[in-house]
């Protein structure tokens, strides 16, 4: 039955905060998926004294890499899902096997099985939920989309600062192996209770009293409640690839930064391990924050100006972290060090909060599970190449200022296509209106 029958639009205005909280509270679960550094460590000792060779954790990076590589490929299969059987479904059967991922881990005997468990079954079950959760919510919310899609995706960051302390305590006491069982079973139920809040966003839902500034490519970002595009429509639009491209841009900077901050703080300035590790803290926490500052700042300012501010700060923060390794004394190598990772970790956070409103903004509400889910292809390529640019620069020259430069070439680049995408989004808009 279509949520309208069971619920008046003001009933719906209401419980539209319940579903908001709920998808922040599910996204906080399945955060734990960047957990992993926490129990890399052990797993490696256990696995080593299991199977009777040396592992180290490098040798399970892999188990990591393809748990954050293919998560656009289920929240494509969740947004067909959510047409099929409802949002509150997919949630509930994506956190059983989130959670049985973990459980899985928990018991393994080999890297083949981790593989599965966190790889897997945890990585293809947070594109289930995280799309979900996200697309699901902004569509509640066109008044303040950018607000709703900052918030579910920040409840998903935090988790990287909030628990990798709990984890680290439970596997103190009651060993890598039994912590994950735990950590599986606690997210079971707790997703699972929280999907029964997840109410589906009913087609052409707009709050009690709100209406959309403008239809069409006429309108000042996009869509903004005109037309919905299908996939296929979305992917014969040269925006959709600007934006892809954008997203790529956008995201491969502080990928790069995830991925190395703790040994770029430690090796290029000279930090000791528990500055290093601040240092990871203060990215994540930014991470958190710009999820937040970057949608509401595109609720205000508009979405494309926003993602042209957020390229210009990914070009000072890049320029500051090359000027932190080129020789400075340790106290400014420090300050300016610091400043680049507060600002790229702004800026990161930023891009992940927004896109979800850009996309709907764009090619319209109503399938904006299936079109995020495919638009997070540009996400999930630079989750792939931005680790591996730091890697190569670093082995070519023993520095990591080869990086910097790829990435300030990045933002530069990404600048030029949001003007690109002006110049097309107003051509689009002239020929729809007949200009042509």
């Amino acid at each position: 039955m279509n949520q309208k029958e069971l619920y008046s639009d003001g009933e719906l205005t209401r419980k539209r905060w319940m579903v908001l909280l709920a998808s922040c509270m599910i996204n906080l679960c399945i955060g734990s998926l960047y957990t992993w550094s926490v129990f890399s460590s052990p797993l490696a000792a256990h696995l080593s004294q299991v199977m009777g060779i040396p592992i180290s954790p490098s040798d399970l990076s892999i188990v990591f890499s393809i748990g954050n590589s293919f998560g656009f490929i289920t929240m494509i299969i969740g947004g067909a899902l959510n047409q099929a059987i409802g949002a509150r479904r997919v949630v509930f059967g994506g956190g059983i096997l989130f959670g049985v991922g973990f459980i899985l881990c928990g018991i393994a005997q080999s890297i083949g099985l981790l593989i599965l468990g966190y790889g897997i079954c945890s990585g293809l079950a947070m594109g289930f939920i995280y799309g979900m959760t996200i697309s699901n919510t902004v569509k509640f919310f066109p008044d303040r989309a950018g607000l709703a899609g900052g918030l579910t995706t920040a409840a998903y960051g935090i988790s990287s600062v909030l628990l990798p302390p709990l984890a680290n305590g439970l596997i103190e006491w009651l060993g890598v192996g039994r912590s994950f069982i735990v950590i599986g079973g606690f997210i079971i139920v707790v997703v699972g209770f929280f999907s029964l809040w997840i109410i589906p966003c009913p087609p052409g839902f707009l709050p009690a009293g709100f209406r959309p500034a403008g239809t069409g490519l006429e309108s000042q970002e996009g869509k903004d409640g005109g037309a919905d595009y299908s996939w296929k429509e979305m992917m014969t639009s040269p925006l959709f690839y600007i934006m892809l491209i954008m997203l790529y841009f956008g995201a491969v900077s502080g990928l790069m930064m995830l991925s190395q901050a703790f040994n770029m703080a430690r090796d290029m300035i000279g930090m000791s391990t528990a500055q290093a590790a601040l240092v990871v803290s203060v990215l994540a926490l930014f991470n958190t924050f710009g999820r937040i500052v970057g949608g509401m700042a595109a609720d205000r300012i508009g979405t494309i100006r926003t993602v042209t501010g957020i390229f210009i700060l990914a070009l000072v923060a890049m320029g500051l972290l090359y000027m932190s390794g080129e020789g400075q004394t340790l106290a400014f190598a420090g300050v300016i060090f610091y400043a680049g990772i507060c600002i790229i970790g702004l800026c990161f956070g930023s891009f992940m909060g927004l896109y979800p409103k850009f996309t709907a903004e764009i090619f319209g509400r109503r399938h904006s599970g299936i079109n995020y889910g495919i638009m997070f292809f540009g996400f999930n390529m630079a989750g792939l190449t931005g680790p591996l640019i730091v890697t190569v620069a670093y082995r070519m020259g023993q520095s990591y200022q080869i990086a910097f430069i790829v990435a300030l070439a990045f933002a530069l680049l990404g600048i030029l296509f949001t003007f690109l995408f002006r110049k097309i989004s107003a051509a689009l808009s002239l020929k729809a209106n007949g200009g042509w």
